[in-house]
């Protein structure tokens, strides 16, 4: 093959390869999120343990209110 049949073949495959680049997605709308299962599968034990710790860390508080009511004189 001689240049001038070469060069045209050349040009045009590395045109057909070119690709128009992706729009970028509108800025008011945010991407959807794709691992939406994995992360509820992921946050609902911990939910859970947040939940538990905070009934703990109220269970000193409401113990003292019993104290305080069980220690305070009746009036008969």
């Amino acid at each position: 093959m001689n240049i001038r049949t070469l060069l045209p073949l050349i040009s045009l495959l590395a045109i057909a390869g070119c690709n128009r680049p992706v729009p970028a997605p509108a800025p008011d709308k945010p991407p959807e999120p794709q691992a939406t299962a994995l992360r509820d599968a992921m946050q609902k034990p911990l939910d859970k343990a947040k939940a538990a710790r905070d009934m703990l860390e109220k269970a000193p508080d409401t113990r003292a209110a019993d104290d305080a009511d069980n220690d305070a004189p009746t009036t008969p």
